[in-house]
Parts: structure tokens; C-alpha cells; sequence
């Protein structure tokens, strides 16, 4: 097979790292005969690419109805002879669609899905899914299917490959004390964490009035915070007014997280409508314990009581008396780690993703 994984994503968030690990896999396990990346120049992911020396094309793009980006893609798809266009943002998306309709390209589409966002209430969308030429719709999770099998004419399309990580990425099993040394933190101090972009999806008011909830109560921890994004001014006006800013530490983006994430004594994710939470994942591969939502496509990778712990989507007090709880059994620590290491060793790895990815992949040749 040759294969073309397309985005037109300006930022560095999951999406754009399980490409980079997908690339990597199919490469290693020799899954395709030739395979590239064709993106927007000057992105994160162009930058990645490069520095890793993959096969990349980088695009001038203004708009996702411009007819010379879908010409160009058309004849960088003709060049290469691709069997199969990997579709992985919705701009992309309209562009490839652009590009076979108008342009005559007759390579098959596959579209990743990873978003639990309706779309039957957008003409262009819901017609764009429809696309004859779209071969599969290949969902993270089953919440992801459930929100989008009203709006596809052949359900058959759909078909669900979860999130990926590079076990080997995270090296680091022990705690060193990055963070307490970074930031002053005592060393008997526990560090409860969260990492993820600032945008309303991940909920951090939730996060934060947790927070508030275990300092009053006396929890000897700091509140470490790492990401940003267009809310970190409202952010950190509220974490003021809650009188939080001597027990939370926004640390910004971060490109260590290999590093840090292993220094946390738990992951408290407040996210309310996530696909998955690749970074719950990692978290996993660090052996920290989990506190999450109950929410969107969380319950799939948090097992309850197994692998992690879900908390009522919204509601700080669950989540503060699941973190003391944990805090509380350090028995119960170590064996949801195990459980869920274990988890990820039989759903997650390049290795499991790789293979059903590409099978999934020329199975759309036979569509």
C-alpha cells in the first residue's frame, strides 16, 4: 500500500502526535510500501516531521475551499501513485473531497474521527461524510460512532480503532523530583495533576473547585497544571479569586512530558467530553492512578474500580473525595497502576494500533 496521511492542522495536540506514532509503526513493521505526510507548511507537524526525517509535503494553505490547494493535492497524490488518502482534520477533509470530486483524483479517503460533535445540523459536513468517495469513517471510540451513525447514509463505513501510544517514549519509571525541585515543591508533598489544552472541553473549573475542596480540607498536595490555550487568562483569574494561586502551578506547554508526567502521584482529569483522553494513556504507561470523568469516551479506557477511577462529570466534590480516597490506600494505588498498565499493554501500543489501523485501511481498497 501507499499511503498519504493528510492534515491541515496548525497545532500540536493527540491528533497530530498519533500520526507521527502511526507513521512511525507502519514504517517499522514495514505495513506499506512507500507512505507520506502531506500538511500545511510551517506547522508543528511539518516541523516533526522533518526533524525526524519522514517523507513530508508541506502546503501553502489560506482556506478548505481553495481549488488550487485541492489541484495540488490531487497531483502530489498522482505522483506519489497513493492507494489510499488518510484523512485526519475536517479542513483536510473538505480538500480531499474537493479534490476528487472536481479534480478527478481517484484515490480512496479514509477519515479518522476523534470528536464527539454531532454533525447532521451542517449540510456540507453530513454531505461530506457521505461522500461516495469517503471508503471509511474510522472512529476513536464507540461515542464517537454513536454521535455520528444518524448522520452516514452506510453505517458499514464506520468502524472503531482506539488511541496510541509509544510505550517506548516514556522511558523514565521512577520518580526523580523534577517537579518539586523545579518548583519548590516540599518533598513531602503529593502532586496531583492534569495536562491538556485550556479550552472548555477539559473542564478545568471542575479541576479547580476540586482543588479548592482538598486544600480546605488539609490535603498536603500541589496542584500542578500543564498546558495552555484561550482560557488560561480566565484560568488563572479563577484559580485568584478561589485563593488557590500559593497551592496550583501553571506551567504553560511543556515539551517534557515524558518527564513530568511520571512525578505525579495522580491524574485527576476533569475532562467532560473527551473521545478518549490519549493522555489518560500515558498516564498508564507512567503507572500514575487515574481520577476522570464519567463522561464522553472516558468509561472505554477507565474501568471503574479497575484500571482508574470515574468521578460524576461536573461535580468537584466526587472528584476531590475519589482523589482522597486514593491518597488515603496506597494498596489501591499500586494495584489500579497494574491493572492499568496492563490495559494499555493489550489495547495500545503501536504495536495493537499499527494492525488494526491497517487493516482497516486496505480494507477501504475493497469498498
Amino acid at each position: 500500500m501507499r499511503l498519504i496521511q493528510f492534515t491541515v492542522s496548525d497545532g500540536w495536540r493527540g491528533h497530530e502526535q498519533k500520526i507521527v506514532y502511526l507513521y512511525e509503526a507502519f514504517r517499522d513493521f514495514g505495513y506499506v510500501e512507500e507512505q507520506c505526510i502531506v500538511c500545511r507548511k510551517k506547522s508543528k507537524i511539518y516541523e516533526v516531521a522533518k526533524s525526524k526525517g519522514f517523507n513530508v509535503v508541506g502546503l501553502d494553505f489560506d482556506s478548505e475551499f481553495d481549488l488550487r490547494v485541492a489541484f495540488k493535492l490531487k497531483k502530489i497524490s498522482d505522483k506519489f501513485k497513493s492507494d489510499v488518502i488518510f484523512i485526519h482534520s475536517s479542513k483536510a477533509h473538505t480538500i480531499s473531497v474537493i479534490a476528487s470530486l472536481l479534480f478527478r483524483m481517484k484515490t480512496s479517503l479514509v477519515v479518522c474521527r476523534t470528536r464527539i460533535k454531532p454533525i447532521d445540523t451542517n449540510f456540507l459536513k453530513k454531505w461530506k461524510y457521505n461522500y461516495r468517495g469517503v471508503k471509511k469513517i474510522i472512529c476513536v471510540s464507540q461515542t464517537v460512532v454513536d454521535v455520528l451513525k444518524d448522520s452516514i447514509d452506510d453505517q458499514l463505513k464506520l468502524s472503531i480503532v482506539g488511541s496510541v501510544v509509544d510505550v517506548k517514549k516514556f522511558g523514565k519509571i521512577k520518580k526523580d523530583g523534577q517537579l518539586h525541585k523545579e518548583y519548590n515543591i516540599p518533598s513531602d508533598y503529593k502532586i496531583i495533576g492534569n495536562i491538556g489544552a485550556l479550552d472548555p472541553v477539559k473542564d478545568i473549573p471542575t479541576w479547580i473547585k476540586a482543588i479548592k475542596i482538598l486544600v480546605d480540607k488539609g490535603v498536603k498536595a500541589k496542584y500542578v497544571l500543564i498546558g495552555d490555550g484561550p482560557l488560561e487568562k480566565e484560568i488563572r483569574n479563577m484559580i485568584g479569586k478561589s485563593g488557590l494561586d500559593k497551592h496550583v502551578i501553571l506551567t504553560g506547554f511543556r515539551n517534557d512530558i515524558p518527564n513530568c508526567l511520571p512525578e505525579f502521584d495522580i491524574f485527576l482529569f476533569t475532562s467532560s467530553n473527551e473521545a478518549t483522553g490519549g493522555v489518560i494513556l500515558e498516564s498508564y504507561v507512567c503507572k500514575v492512578p487515574v481520577v476522570a470523568a464519567n463522561a464522553g469516551g472516558i468509561p472505554t479506557v477507565v474501568q471503574d474500580g479497575v484500571t482508574g477511577l470515574l468521578a460524576e462529570a461536573g461535580n468537584p466534590d466526587d472528584f476531590a473525595e475519589k482523589v482522597i480516597n486514593l491518597l488515603e490506600n496506597s494498596d489501591k494505588q499500586v494495584q489500579l497502576a497494574k491493572n492499568a498498565y496492563q490495559f494499555f499493554l493489550e489495547t495500545s501500543t503501536k504495536e495493537v494500533i499499527a494492525e488494526k489501523m491497517i487493516n482497516e485501511l486496505k480494507s477501504s481498497l475493497l469498498i
